[in-house]
């Protein structure tokens, strides 16, 4: 399969963007819906009460994390961790916990690391209190390590010895067929809070933060097949736990768009029963903007996808106590950070944005996910790298709506 390089550093450091790894890895429409944006509500006052790094081992780049929050308070953090770089062979899924609302985080466990690049992960508490964490598994470090070896044209090569050494250690691990059989999106489940973990098992779908409870009991999980072909882009179920995953519903494409550009969804459920689907978007319209699709049948049917308006992905959903809808995004041009978005309509419209960090040096940087901690403020988890910080780190912000 052809891999291309998964980046978000600049041009001079990596050749290739995430949205071209994207590209080949893989009914509220009308006109109510296409002005909704336009009519947006201002935006929220907020009070950012901290924003500080979290993660352990400063020598390793982190990236893309998803922070949950359990019935019990505990906090559960995963992300990629290990790394050399934005796009590396030594990726792995690792879990931080906090059991004091995220004023102190444990060491990292190692969940998976198999042989391959370990990417986004996800996390979720289920119904029945089974976690479930999400990855998928890549090659998309190949054409870099080509380029290393002086393969690639134009390359030339110029690592020095111990970094070429430890990647193609790394890579030959396995032989060529036996790497290509390691991709695949994947889940690990507990059923005792996190002491044991199940063996890996194939989610059907990916998106960076998994799946997502629904009122019935169900799970719903809204992601892309990312190694299939032809490449699907829906909506998956769950009926016993996060134990086994069947196809739902495909996820309709707006006219003009190709679905092979529809990325990283995630999913939550309003009040009122309906569901929520927001999709990162690399369609020539509204390129680089969050859409957004919406089921009132428990995800069977899906409308037309739509434009909200929003500059940045990918997005995170999450529904407050007051049933208000957050959704926390990445804002990877001027001010470089994290943004968030008050939905009170279950979603039919959305407020100005509120800027939760906006301090990044560059694109590097984002995944933000959310959590309502026990006191109604809120801890928002992103990675990002940083002066002075020799990898990625993740970063971390408690805040406040005011309104």
């Amino acid at each position: 399969m052809m891999e291309v390089i998964e980046i978000m550093h600049s041009a001079s450091r990596f050749p290739m963007r995430r949205r071209e790894f994207l590209r080949v890895s893989g009914l509220v429409a009308g006109a109510v819906a296409v002005g909704a944006h336009w009519r947006a509500a201002a935006a929220p006052g907020i009070e950012v009460l901290e924003v500080r790094v979290i993660s352990h081992q400063a020598e390793h780049y982190h990236g893309w994390p998803t922070v949950a929050r359990r019935r019990n308070g505990q906090l559960l953090l995963v992300c990629s961790g290990s790394r050399e770089q934005h796009v590396c062979p030594f990726g792995r899924v690792e879990l931080m916990v906090s059991s004091d609302e995220g004023r102190s985080w444990g060491w990292p466990q190692v969940l998976l690391d198999s042989a391959i690049d370990d990417r986004d992960a996800g996390v979720v508490e289920t119904a029945k209190g089974s976690l479930l964490v999400t990855t998928f598994t890549s090659l998309a470090y190949e054409p870099i390590l080509e380029r290393a070896r002086g393969k690639a044209p134009g390359s030339g090569g110029g690592w020095p010895e111990g970094r070429l050494s430890a990647w193609l250690a790394a890579h030959n691990r396995l032989n060529a067929e036996q790497r290509r059989a390691e991709l695949g999106q994947w889940m690990i489940r507990s059923t005792d809070g996190g002491v044991t973990w199940s063996a890996r098992y194939s989610s059907l779908v990916n998106s960076p933060h998994g799946p997502f409870p629904v009122a019935d009991g169900r799970l719903l999980y809204a992601g892309a097949e990312l190694w299939s072909k032809p490449r699907r882009v829906g909506v998956c179920e769950s009926v016993d736990d996060g134990q086994s995953w069947r196809w739902l519903a495909d996820i309709p494409v707006r006219p003009g768009d190709d679905a092979a550009q529809y990325h990283e969804l995630h999913g939550v459920a309003c009040e009122d029963g309906r569901i929520v689907v927001q999709i990162r978007n690399h369609n020539p319209a509204n390129d680089n903007e969050t859409l957004q699709t919406e089921s009132s049948d428990g995800g069977k049917s899906w409308s037309v996808p739509r434009a909200i308006g929003v500059w940045g992905l990918p997005s995170h959903l999450l529904r407050l106590r007051d049933g208000r809808l957050l959704m926390s995004y990445g804002h990877r041009r001027p001010p470089f950070g994290n943004q968030a978005r008050v939905s009170l309509d279950g979603g039919r419209t959305w407020s100005e944005p509120v800027v939760i960090s906006g301090d990044g040096l560059g694109g590097d940087l984002g995944y933000p996910s959310t959590v309502e901690l026990g006191d109604g403020s809120l801890l928002t988890v992103w990675y990002e790298v940083m002066k002075g910080s020799p990898r990625a780190v993740l970063r971390q912000a408690r805040w406040r709506l005011k309104s």
